[in-house]
């Protein structure tokens, strides 16, 4: 056996510490939600949207049907090489409005507090049943002069 040259040696070498690097833990942050220290400035049954948009910023999301809440998201991926990435933390900071915009509430939610909900399903349902693509072509071969009637 010979002997390996320095270059292969070279070459070998960082392709090992590529693909170690590659599998390297990296973490990803996506949201803004407010510390603990601005939300207590806000004061519940006094402070209007507009001071709270003052204080801690407008959010990313609000009540879908009547705009009685806002909603802070923030949340945390660790993504591990190939991998899909992984949430790890999540943080929602809420604060209702009553009727006449005041803060009504502020509440804080983590990940553990969430449960996975589909926000919509959509699933099409088929007449033809257990007929596969090629019966269902050559079935309409002899209908041609039906389809111009």
């Amino acid at each position: 056996m010979g002997k390996i040259s320095g270059k292969v040696r070279l070459g070998i070498a960082l392709t090992l510490i590529m693909g170690l690097a590659s599998c390297a833990t990296q973490f990803r942050n996506h949201g803004y939600v407010p510390a603990p220290d601005e939300l207590a400035n806000i004061i519940v049954g006094k402070d209007t949207r507009e001071t709270v948009s003052s204080i801690i910023g407008r959010p990313t999301a609000s009540g879908i049907l009547d705009a009685s809440a806002w909603y802070y998201v923030e949340s945390r991926f660790r993504h591990v090489g190939f991998l899909a990435p992984k949430e790890i933390e999540r943080e929602v900071v809420t604060i209702t409005f009553d009727g006449r915009d005041r803060v009504a509430n502020i509440e804080r939610f983590g990940l553990e507090d969430g449960q996975v909900i589909a926000l919509s399903r959509r699933v099409t349902e088929t007449s033809v049943v257990k007929i596969s693509l090629l019966r269902q072509l050559l079935g309409n071969v002899g209908r041609i002069g039906q389809a111009f009637n």
